[in-house]
């Protein structure tokens, strides 16, 4: 009797087990799954979403930290030049159009309708100072800002320096952002940088890429060059703009590009932000920037120079010419004289020297090393303030 008791036990036990089973994968949730094409009229399309719930954390590889530092202090500049001479009101009647035709260039080709173009440029104080290229300003009759939070505002031009294609302007505002600025110095080639401006006017754009090439010159774009050279998209209407590195530091105002089609093709270049932050400040404190001078024209040491002079270096600029009664001229160099140092700092090549003699100030004296007829000279020179337009 207890034996047929436990049988009948294990066999409800059994049945009772795959009761649970059946009801729990039925055939109403063992239906095959159908396919349906996507966007049917009577089946709207299926599709995976994520819920709400905690915002997620920053993708690997992403720079929106980056971008989000330095957009709002990145601002569209857009410049206005009115016309030389005012239209003829019967040039702007439609009737007088309808028989005569359109009038828009006087006898010399020059338009009488109002000239606008778009540039960029990067807030750097909070008293209202921008940085942006000489180029997108110079000759402006009216230049207005735009911020990234939609405000606008009229610009005044602090002041320019054409050397280095950088002018300083500046907007009445409140509560500006402000970008900060990075160590040009420390950045080395490879890397990531972001450049951020108002391409064609189609609205503020971030572009990514790397650094290519540090302190290139002898491009022929400024008088001073020292550029970054990028790969990152700068195209008409960045000019201007940020150069930021990966925590939204400002690297360099973007200034050209090489391109044969007026678009990227992957070769920008931007000014340090030593440089603009130099040039800057001189500007603010006096309007323009002065620099040292010497009166002398440099030539490169070629391998053939330097074995015609039986130089046993290809460093320092050779002295091509001096300037009667200039600097250099009262200080004793003379025509031949290879440049090795100034104040004790390299002279490497002639942009370098024609770099370090403008940071000097004018009315000093500087000791200049140099090489004549073989014999190291140090010359005590008095420092002159560098003309416009000087070489």
């Amino acid at each position: 009797m207890r034996r047929l008791w436990l049988l009948f036990a294990q066999t409800v036990t059994v049945v009772l087990a795959l009761y649970f089973v059946y009801t729990a994968v039925g055939p109403e949730r063992r239906a095959p799954v159908r396919t349906q094409q996507m966007g049917s009229a009577d089946h709207p399309a299926l599709m995976l979403e994520a819920g709400p719930g905690k915002a997620p954390g920053v993708a690997v590889g992403s720079y929106r930290a980056a971008a989000g530092r330095a957009m709002p202090a990145v601002v569209n500049i857009i410049t206005s030049k009115k016309p030389k001479r005012g239209k003829h009101p019967l040039l702007r009647d439609p009737f007088f159009k309808k028989f005569f035709g359109e009038r828009d260039r006087d006898h010399d080709g020059e338009s009488d309708d109002e000239e606008s173009s778009l540039g960029s440029g990067v807030i750097v104080s909070g008293e209202g100072y921008i940085l942006t290229n000489n180029h997108v300003v110079e000759a402006a009759d009216e230049i207005e800002v735009m911020l990234a939070d939609g405000r606008k505002a009229a610009a005044q031009v602090v002041g320019t320096d054409p050397e280095t294609d950088l002018a300083v302007i500046k907007i009445e505002l409140d509560k500006l952002p402000v970008i900060v600025l990075g160590q040009a110095e420390q950045a080395q080639v490879g890397d990531v940088v972001l450049a951020i401006g108002n391409p064609f006017g189609v609205g503020q754009t971030v572009t990514m890429g790397i650094i290519s090439a540090l302190g290139r010159n002898n491009l022929h774009i400024n008088h001073f060059e020292n550029f970054i050279q990028t790969d990152a998209a700068i195209n008409f209407g960045n000019s201007g703009g940020a150069l930021v590195d990966a925590n939204g530091n400002l690297l360099g105002i973007n200034s050209a590009i090489y391109s044969q089609s007026g678009g990227s093709v992957g070769i920008g270049f931007a000014i340090p932000v030593s440089t603009a932050k130099s040039v800057m400040e001189a500007i603010i404190k006096s309007g323009h920037v002065v620099r040292g001078w010497i009166g002398v024209e440099t030539q490169e040491i070629t391998p053939e120079l330097a074995s015609s002079f039986g130089l046993k270096r290809q460093s320092g600029a050779i002295i091509a010419g001096v300037v009667r009664n200039g600097p250099a001229d009262k200080g004793g160099m003379k025509p031949g004289d290879i440049l090795l140092s100034v104040d004790n700092k390299p002279v490497a090549d002639t942009n370098e020297m024609l770099n370090v003699i403008a940071q000097l100030v004018p009315g000093g004296k500087a000791k200049m090393t140099i090489l004549r007829k073989s014999r190291e000279t140090t010359l005590d020179i008095t420092v002159g303030k560098r003309p416009a337009g000087a070489k």
